[in-house]
C-alpha cells in the first residue's frame, strides 16, 4: 500500500507557482463550478505511431501502451461517460506507483506523456492526472467536460499542492474528482480535503470566483505546452 504521506507529496513546481503569482492568485481562490465551457472534438490516437513510439523504449512498454489502447477502446464503447470515467481512474491508479519527479526524472517537476507514465511505471500528481485526461478525451469524452485542476490538499493539518481531473456532466453542474489519492470518484462537494487553486484544459486556462478566464493555457503554462509537443510526436 502506498503511503499517504508520500502521495501528498506532490509539489507545486517554481514554474507553476510563477504562473500563480501571474495570475494573480495572491490567495487560495477558485470554485468548482461556473466555469465557462467551450465545444471542441476529441483527437484521436495515431495507434501505429505510439506502438512504434512504445517498441523503441521496450517489449514492456509496448505491451502497457496496447494495454492502455485496449482500455481506451473498452471505455469508448461504453453507453455512459460516467462508467468511462471509472475504467480510466482504475487503469492508471491500479497500474502506477506514485512517486516524486526528483526520483522518476531527477529533476524537481516533469510533466509525463502516458506513453512515458506506462515506460516508468510510476509518476506524480500531474502525471496520474495529464494520463487520464488524454485518455478519456480519445475515449470520447468531450474536451469541455475535462479540467486538470490545480487544488491545495489537506492532510493531518497539513495544506500541500496537488492536481486532480475534474469532469463537468453539463455546464451547470459540480463535477466529479479523478484523484489519485482517494481512487472513490466523488463530487468536488464531498471532497472537502481540496480547495481549488485554477484549472485548465486544451482550450482554456481559469482561475478565481466567477469563471474568470486568465488566458492560453500554452502561453502561461510551459510545462503543458512542452507536454503537448511532446505527446504529437508519440502519437497521441
Amino acid at each position: 500500500m502506498l503511503n499517504p504521506t508520500r502521495l501528498l507529496a506532490c509539489q507545486l513546481s517554481r514554474r507553476a507557482r510563477k504562473g500563480l503569482a501571474v495570475l494573480g492568485c495572491a490567495v487560495l481562490l477558485g470554485v468548482w463550478a461556473d466555469l465557462p465551457l467551450r465545444a471542441d472534438p476529441s483527437p484521436g490516437w495515431d495507434r501505429e505511431k505510439l506502438e512504434a513510439a512504445a517498441a523503441a523504449r521496450s517489449p514492456r512498454t509496448l505491451n502497457e501502451v496496447r494495454a492502455m489502447i485496449q482500455m481506451v477502446q473498452r471505455a469508448g464503447a461504453l453507453p455512459q461517460e460516467r462508467q468511462r470515467l471509472t475504467v480510466v481512474n482504475n487503469f492508471f491508479n491500479q497500474r502506477i506507483a506514485f512517486r516524486d519527479d526528483t526520483e522518476v526524472w531527477g529533476v524537481i517537476d516533469y510533466w509525463a506523456t502516458p506513453l512515458e507514465l506506462l515506460d516508468k511505471g510510476r509518476g506524480d500528481c500531474e502525471d496520474y492526472a495529464i494520463a487520464k485526461y488524454m485518455s478519456l478525451l480519445a475515449a470520447g469524452v468531450p474536451q469541455p467536460r475535462l479540467r486538470m485542476v490545480y487544488v491545495r490538499a489537506q492532510f493531518q493539518g497539513r495544506s500541500q499542492a496537488h492536481m486532480v481531473l475534474a469532469y463537468y456532466p453539463d455546464p451547470e453542474s459540480e463535477p466529479l474528482i479523478l484523484d489519485n489519492i482517494n481512487p472513490e470518484i466523488r463530487a468536488a462537494s464531498q471532497r472537502n480535503d481540496l480547495t481549488p487553486v485554477f484549472s485548465f484544459n486544451g482550450e482554456g486556462l481559469w482561475t478565481g470566483v466567477g469563471g474568470t478566464t486568465a488566458g492560453n493555457p500554452l502561453v502561461r503554462l510551459s510545462l503543458w505546452r512542452d507536454l503537448l509537443a511532446k505527446a504529437k510526436e508519440e502519437g497521441f
